[in-house]
């Protein structure tokens, strides 16, 4: 079973019986400027497209925004700033009295209603 897998193939076995047109990697010190540069650019595309991995990338993009989304709403939210005024003071109040709105003991409370607009009598 496994005297098939560790036979070596016969030199020569991988050679192709017809001769490559052009010699790889070329001598780059026997090729002008201009055909350096468009070597370099072309293998630099191909490396940039078959090194590309959109998934990743995506995957990392969407870790730093949540990071850093994660980081600003703490910091506004719900640190302790040592000092006697809190910077995000204004911010805090609002969104906890937003929020407070859905919580369980001010979930039923009545609000005054706008009288003026409640009775709009023709």
């Amino acid at each position: 079973m496994f005297r098939n897998a560790t036979v070596t193939p016969p030199p020569g076995a991988y050679m192709s019986p017809y001769k490559p047109k052009k010699v790889w990697p070329p001598d780059f010190s026997k090729l002008s400027e201009k055909e350096q540069f468009r070597f370099e650019r072309r293998y630099k595309r191909r490396l940039l497209l078959a090194t590309a991995r959109p998934r990743w990338d995506k995957l990392i993009r969407f870790t730093q925004l949540f990071s850093v989304t994660s980081v600003l709403i703490y910091s506004v939210l719900f640190m302790d700033w040592q000092s006697e005024k809190q910077p995000f003071q204004g911010i805090r109040d609002k969104f906890w009295g937003a929020v407070g709105a859905f919580s369980s003991q001010q979930r039923y409370e009545r609000r005054n209603p706008d009288i003026a607009a409640t009775t709009d009598q023709k």
